[in-house]
This record gives C-alpha cells, structure tokens and sequence, in this order.
C-alpha cells in the first residue's frame, strides 16, 4: 500500500523530508553523477516550492517531486527509488502536480528522458 502526499518544506516532517532528499541524492548525485551542489540548490526552502512524495507503509519513500512557483509554475526533481520503478508512481506525481498546479507548467528532466515527459 502506497500513499501519495504533497506540502511545503514546512509542514513535512524530518523523517520524511530526510528520506526525500536521500533518495534525491541517490538517483541525481550517485546514479546521475549530477554534482551535490546543483543537487541540493536551496530552493526547497523557498516558501512557494511544494513537494510531492510516495511512501510505503514503512514510510520509505519511493519517488518524489518538486514545484517551483513563481512567475511560472516549475516541475523538476522526479526521482523513483530502484525499488519502486515500473510501477507508474513518477507518473502519479506527474499528475498530482499537474492537477495541483492547473495552467502552464514548466518540467526539467535528463535529454534522454524527454519522450517519457512527451
């Protein structure tokens, strides 16, 4: 059983926000090879960006997402544990977001991701 949540930095508990941004750190930085300091930006603590994140019942979290607002609407940040790929759960948050956020959305991915995003 899986459980799809979403909230500002601030209303996500340590546990969980420490569990996001290690799994973060494990596909971009480790898999990815994407440097730490492009990784962790500090744009989750901007007050406006919201993050959206799938758990189990053990509270691990299997893939996350993350919204930028300002002048435009930003998803960015989609990353699925290994554990959790094949099972649609990035395209859940996709569409979470999208519901969400209705209009204009912008989204960032990897070039050879592109077609999945369309």
């Amino acid at each position: 059983m899986t459980t799809l949540h979403h909230a500002p930095l601030s209303r996500v508990d340590p546990s969980t926000l420490y569990r996001i941004l290690a799994l973060r750190v494990a596909v971009f930085v480790h898999e990815q090879k994407i440097v730490d300091e492009a990784e962790l930006d500090g744009a989750d603590l901007l007050p406006t960006t919201e993050l959206f994140w799938i758990q189990d019942e053990n509270s691990e979290v299997l893939a996350t997402l993350r919204v930028l607002v300002d002048d435009t609407v930003h998803i960015g940040r989609v990353a699925t544990a290994t554990a959790g790929r094949g099972r649609g759960y990035a395209g859940q948050l996709v569409e979470a977001a999208l519901e969400a956020y209705p209009g204009v959305v912008e989204m960032s991915a990897q070039a050879h991701l592109e077609k999945w995003y369309g």
